[in-house]
């Protein structure tokens, strides 16, 4: 009996050791089934993919820089060749698409499919841009050996530009078709199903931050056709246009971007242009036989001024409400001349112009963008001040009509180059000084005005469906403190359960630099000095204010441009600084933090200040506020 117990613990033994034996060979044999598929399925094709992947941003970067010199017979060459590498891609591609069929790996397998199409439809919009230029680039003197261009006068070279110009704009519904689509594959794919790191490497933020460049630039073009179609009117194509130039000292902060310091008059036919007048803006208040009444904003918040002039009469925070109130002065001046557009510029158009064109003689004085110690502040903007506000012992002659010679300089000194030397990147800084209220533009023609507002290159105040913020300050008899004084926005957002909405804003304004010599018997150059600060704050209409803490003056509340405004004053001392806070709720609820949304809309004249983004006290973003910027929390 034992002896049988003996045999049947060892037949059990060994039943033991096959099943493990068994269990443990097919386990084995599965996992090297698996590693020797996932070899040859997926990580080879993944291998090849990266391989082929680093070619194509070679080549992609060729791209770039040949566009970037406007060698268009180079781009034309990079981009077949683009195109060449980008199938050997999707073919390669193509063998990794099965992964979305599989469990778990699916929405990678999709991400991977939506990439690959972006890619695809980038590179068509691309051609079919080059393609359109290409026979036009003898005429536009984008192509090696178009010597008659070259042999053109320099007023005459933009002229041959425009004419071809209303060709070229003819594909820009196709290549924003592309474009549009390209954005809708992108816009798929979810950054938060990946890792935030992969050894040392950003994954997370990197797809996010590719995701947000690419949505901006992509809104940005297919919102733009309508302006790009327009181009050659603006130009004047289909008839000779007179342009009223404002220049607005954004050192000197007003509504619209800055202080009205001169104005020039401009005609233009063809793309060639003249200079009719460049002038001091005070001339155009001293050809008015009888100022009105200053407004009851300017005698609040202003200093020891009572009547109203053309040089004060930015006051709204709109661009075209503001010249409502600028036509009312302007139609009584002597010196009107019909307009059929208006452009504002501040300085730093002409910084980023010098940045380009390098030195550059106006009316026999020299302007640079390099920084000048005196002010930590490019040379041009020392020197304006210098020649136009420091107090001497003769009279100025038209001291301010010096911006309109010195940009006309400037247009002139570009036509003089070759395109490829400096028009690309003349043509991206006023696109990027459009985009960021450098720039703004008003047009009679409606159908112009229209395109204008479209792209948001109007300087107007926005309708929007979500939560709203536009912060606008007026620097009233503050010198050209705005050159120093540096602002921060932190934005707390709290959404209670019941979905009421309080918001909490902190604007804090910071002058780290000591006063200037602001003594006019000495001669003093008054830069630096305490900034005077009429403050409003633009919310959603319906809000209600809960508290406004740091204001000088009686807060005031009331509807302006189909929103509620906040109003207050603050003073900045240099070497100190102020603080305001304001609570308010919102006229709507939110029953999910998800839904929350935020447009806040920059404010010409504007370098960047500083926000924070929280909700219910959780930071969800920071940036610098260079251009209108949209956020959702549902992207956090």
């Amino acid at each position: 009996m034992i002896e049988n117990f003996i045999k049947k613990d060892s037949s059990q033994k060994k039943s033991r050791k096959r099943f493990v034996f068994t269990l443990f060979a097919t386990v084995a044999g599965f996992f090297i089934l698996f590693f020797t598929i996932g070899y040859f399925l997926i990580f080879l094709p993944a291998q090849t993919l990266k391989t082929q992947a680093s070619e194509i941003n070679t080549v992609a970067r060729r791209v770039s820089d040949a566009f970037k010199k406007n060698d268009i017979d180079t781009v034309g060459m990079e981009l077949k060749n683009l195109q060449k590498k980008y199938k050997t891609v999707q073919n390669t591609a193509k063998k990794l698409y099965w992964i979305k069929y599989v469990p778990f790996l699916s929405p990678y397998g999709s991400d991977l499919k939506n990439v690959v199409s972006a890619g695809d439809e980038i590179i068509q919009s691309l051609l079919i841009a080059e393609e359109s230029v290409e026979p036009y680039a003898d005429l536009i003197g984008l192509k090696k050996g178009s010597a008659g261009f070259f042999e053109q006068p320099a007023d005459q070279r933009i002229q041959t530009a425009v004419l071809t110009l209303d060709k070229v704009v003819m594909k820009t519904d196709d290549i924003a078709q592309h474009i549009d689509k390209a954005r809708e594959a992108i816009d798929t794919i979810d950054e938060n199903r990946y890792p935030q790191k992969i050894g040392a490497k950003e994954v997370r933020n990197k797809i996010k931050k590719v995701k947000e460049q690419f949505e901006i630039f992509a809104t940005l073009f297919v919102e733009s056709k309508s302006f790009f179609k327009k181009l050659p009117a603006i130009f004047g194509a289909e008839k000779e246009l007179t342009y009223l130039v404002l220049f607005q000292n954004d050192k000197e902060l007003r509504p619209t971007g800055g202080f009205l310091t001169a104005y020039a008059i401009f005609k233009i036919k063809n793309g060639k242009f003249q200079i009719v007048r460049s002038e001091d803006v005070y001339s155009l208040d001293e050809s008015i036989l009888s100022h009105p009444k200053a407004p009851k904003e300017i005698l609040t918040y202003h200093k020891n001024v009572t009547t109203f002039n053309i040089r004060d009469s930015n006051l709204s925070p709109d661009f075209v409400t503001s010249l409502g109130l600028f036509n009312s002065l302007y139609e009584k001046s002597r010196k009107k001349i019909i307009y059929d557009g208006v452009i504002a510029v501040d300085t730093q158009v002409l910084v980023d112009a010098l940045n380009v064109l390098g030195d550059t003689e106006a009316d026999g004085v020299v302007f640079s963008a390099n920084t000048d110690k005196r002010c930590d502040c490019p040379q041009v903007i020392y020197k304006l001040f210098d020649m136009v506000d420091r107090p001497v012992n003769y009279v100025k002659e038209n001291r301010k009509g010096i911006l309109g010679d010195l940009l006309y300089a400037l247009t002139q000194k570009a036509l003089g180059f070759s395109p490829k030397q400096y028009w690309g990147r003349l043509s991206q800084d006023m696109f990027k000084n459009l985009q960021e209220k450098h720039i703004l533009m008003y047009y009679k023609d409606t159908d112009i005005q229209e395109a204008v507002e479209h792209i948001n290159f109007a300087g107007r105040i926005r309708d929007y469906k979500g939560d709203y913020l536009h912060i606008n300050d007026t620097n009233f008899a503050g010198a050209k403190s705005n050159l120093f004084v540096r602002h921060t926005v932190i934005s707390d957002t709290n959404i209670k359960s019941n979905g009421t909405v309080e918001r909490a804003l902190k604007i804090e304004y910071k002058n780290p630099s000591p006063h200037s010599d602001c003594n006019l018997e000495r001669g003093g150059l008054c830069l630096n000095a305490t900034l005077r600060n009429w403050i409003r704050v633009y919310v959603p209409k319906g809000s209600k204010l809960v508290n406004f803490q740091g204001s000088e003056k009686k807060v005031n509340t009331y509807n302006d441009l189909s929103k509620t405004v906040y109003e207050g004053f603050v003073s900045v001392q240099p070497m100190g600084k102020s603080t305001i806070f304001i609570t308010y709720t919102l006229p709507f609820k939110i029953t999910s933090e998800k839904e929350y949304s935020l447009y806040i809309q920059k404010q010409p004249g504007t370098l960047g200040h500083g926000y924070v983004i929280k909700v219910n006290e959780k930071e969800k973003d920071s940036f610098k506020l260079t251009t209108d910027k949209k956020f959702s929390n549902k992207k956090t």
